[in-house]
């Protein structure tokens, strides 16, 4: 089975043989495929609650592929796209990546390159997936954070110690302390280099200064 099995590649193409002869190319390798006469008819069927990647012709009837994928970016629809291109179109195609694809390839370009280029989009796609994932699950225990909690968190984040902490926010020692506990618990993070690296990821925060001794 393949590592990828529940992910489908989506065959938009106005050549009938082409599009068979990808399906037979991507299931042979255990995938699904769908397959699309045109990017009409993908926009028309296209089920968003599925992942996996695009296969893309670029001159089609109608909508061409490069017009497809300007489509779906500007819609919102994060689906990684493969341009199929003919010699002529790789102006065309590289105007694409600018906006977004991953990488096309000239139709004369074989099997073997367009399952390896299948195979390193869904690949890339899972680890930015699961990035995704995880800097969601951050931020939305970040919400869980109480606004005391988070003037604390501001503060660990500079850098500083719980007694400077506790004089600039006019608080007591104790008090920072169980605050900061309280954040490490509700953050699921085990120490505070955890908790930093948690936050930097999740928020695009800047790194801290060099940590002082508690």
């Amino acid at each position: 089975m393949s590592t990828f099995a529940f992910e489908t590649v989506f065959i938009v193409d106005d050549d009938p043989a082409a599009r068979e002869s990808m399906a037979a190319l991507i299931e042979s390798h255990g995938l699904r495929s769908e397959t699309y006469e045109s990017a009409e008819d993908f926009l028309g069927r296209f089920d968003r609650d599925k992942s996996g990647c695009l296969v893309i012709d670029v001159r089609m009837g109608g909508m061409s592929g490069v017009e497809l994928q300007e489509r779906l970016c500007a819609d919102g629809i994060d689906l990684p796209a493969i341009l199929i291109t003919g010699y002529g179109d790789i102006p065309t195609a590289v105007r694409a990546m600018r906006n977004g694809a991953m990488t096309f390839l000239e139709k004369a370009s074989g099997h073997q390159k367009l399952w390896d280029s299948i195979s390193q989009v869904l690949a890339s796609e899972a680890s930015t997936r699961e990035q995704r994932l995880q800097r969601n699950e951050i931020r939305r225990r970040l919400t869980r954070l109480t606004s005391d909690e988070h003037r604390v968190l501001a503060k660990l984040l500079e850098g500083l110690p719980n007694k400077m902490i506790a004089r600039d926010l006019d608080l007591g020692l104790r008090t920072v302390e169980l605050r900061r506990a309280l954040i490490l618990q509700k953050m699921q993070a085990s120490s505070l280099a955890e908790l930093v690296r948690m936050v930097v990821s999740a928020t695009d925060r800047p790194h801290l200064s060099p940590a002082h001794s508690n």
